[in-house]
């Protein structure tokens, strides 16, 4: 069952169409990647899910039900300009967040709490927003983000501002609030942490959305019968099954090789062919990463 269903969303700015008959279906229980290069639309969407704009045209859809006001309380949206009260302390700003979403004092206290410990960071209920590192105002931002238990999470580059080690921190707690029955939406421009942790993925450029599904079937659709294929000595001709695409030297007389089966034949038979020329000590398929993927399809719309 889909969480958030997005239908025909249509958004311009006087004259700068933002969003184009975007329609997007997210399932529950997911992580969800809403990827796209710099002004292509992403924020617009998560804006209008979020309530602070509206849409021109089309509706968006919580559990079955037309997106309105009480939504709010089951949506913990993390955006990408960050919005704390420096001079306030840490516990009284996330105490103000919390009420907010409509929990009470001595339940937001104690789950204020309960973050705390787990981000290990008892001892931040007095200090001073000011006093605190962007990394660890970042953290106090995530918390606000999640204290009110949300089912659904809109996270717009939650990584911003961390070192390594939190990064990692706050990937893990992503996981574990999927696995505990939220739905995150992900937007951010590390290709890397949707590779990691995104379930399904949706690239929108330059107002439409051009590529989605499950992120697994997404990277089979862009498989091309490449092989890598390290070995030691020259490669003599291939016949016309195949095309070479590149050969790069590596060290100690190690070549990598880069091939393309260009009609039905198998990879047992290229590997036939290639251990009857030379030295094969490793042979992989070429699975295109999400990276690979953004570049290429954002490029290939841009000559239409």
């Amino acid at each position: 069952m889909d969480i958030l269903t997005v239908n025909n969303i249509t958004k311009s700015y006087s004259n700068h169409l933002a969003l184009s008959d975007v329609s997007l279906s997210i399932p529950q229980q997911s992580i969800f990647g809403l990827l796209g290069p710099n002004g292509a639309g992403k924020t617009t969407l998560i804006r209008i899910i979020n309530q602070i704009i509206n849409a021109d045209g089309g509706t968006i859809e919580v559990n079955g039900e037309r997106l309105n006001p009480n939504h709010i309380e089951i949506i913990g949206y993390l955006p990408e300009e960050r919005g704390l009260y420096k001079k306030m302390q840490v516990g009284e700003h996330l105490l103000y967040f919390a009420r907010l979403k409509g929990l009470k004092r001595a339940e937001a206290i104690k789950k204020i709490k309960y973050w705390f410990q787990k981000l290990d960071i008892p001892d931040w209920m007095n200090k001073k927003v000011e006093d605190l590192s962007k990394g660890m105002q970042q953290k106090v931002q995530f918390v606000g983000t999640v204290l009110h238990d949300p089912k659904l999470i809109i996270l717009d580059e939650p990584f911003s501002g961390f070192d390594p080690i939190n990064a990692n921190i706050i990937k893990d707690e992503i996981l574990e609030l999927r696995e505990k029955g939220s739905t995150i939406i992900f937007s951010t421009h590390r290709m890397e942490s949707v590779e990691e942790l995104c379930d399904h993925i949706a690239l929108i450029d330059r107002s439409h959305k051009i590529l989605d599904g499950p992120k697994k079937e997404i990277k089979n659709n862009y498989r091309s019968k490449t092989f890598i294929v390290n070995h030691v000595g020259d490669i003599g001709g291939l016949d016309g099954h195949y095309e070479l695409l590149s050969s790069t030297s590596l060290e100690d007389d190690l070549q990598e090789t880069r091939i393309r089966i260009k009609d039905e034949t198998g990879s047992n038979l290229l590997l036939e062919h290639l251990i009857g020329q030379t030295k094969v000590v490793g042979f992989n398929e070429y699975i295109p990463s999400i990276n690979d993927i953004f570049i290429q399809t954002v490029k290939e719309g841009s000559h239409e």
